[in-house]
């Protein structure tokens, strides 16, 4: 059974800073790429970051400079670290696992909040 579980969601200040965690189960982890991706409401869900098994990064453009995602494969473990958070940030942040021409797995999402 394939589990892709996210943590570390809250409440932070603008200009803070917060770390996710997706643990996943289930999967070669290695091989697939990781992706954080994000919906606030009444929008749809929008990509944040991914990573490829070989490390390569892509970010969207509203966070480059601010996120960085990383991955321990010998955790199985997806990582997101977001600085200087602003408003916009706020969102549902999900993690995903895709390859492809196969099942992409979603998390259940983690909820983040900026707000003074």
């Amino acid at each position: 059974q394939v589990q892709l579980v996210e943590s570390g969601g809250g409440l932070v200040q603008p200009g803070g800073s917060l770390r996710l965690s997706c643990v996943t189960s289930g999967i070669w982890f290695n091989i697939y790429t990781m992706g954080w991706y994000r919906q606030a409401p009444g929008k749809q869900r929008e990509l944040v970051a991914t990573i490829t098994g070989g490390t390569r990064t892509n970010y969207a453009d509203s966070v480059k400079g601010r996120f960085s995602i990383s991955r321990d494969n010998a955790k199985n473990t997806l990582y997101l670290q977001m600085n200087s958070l602003q408003s916009e940030d706020t969102a549902v942040y999900y993690c995903n696992a895709a390859l492809p021409g196969q099942t992409s797995y979603w998390g259940q999402g983690t909820q983040v909040t900026v707000s003074s």
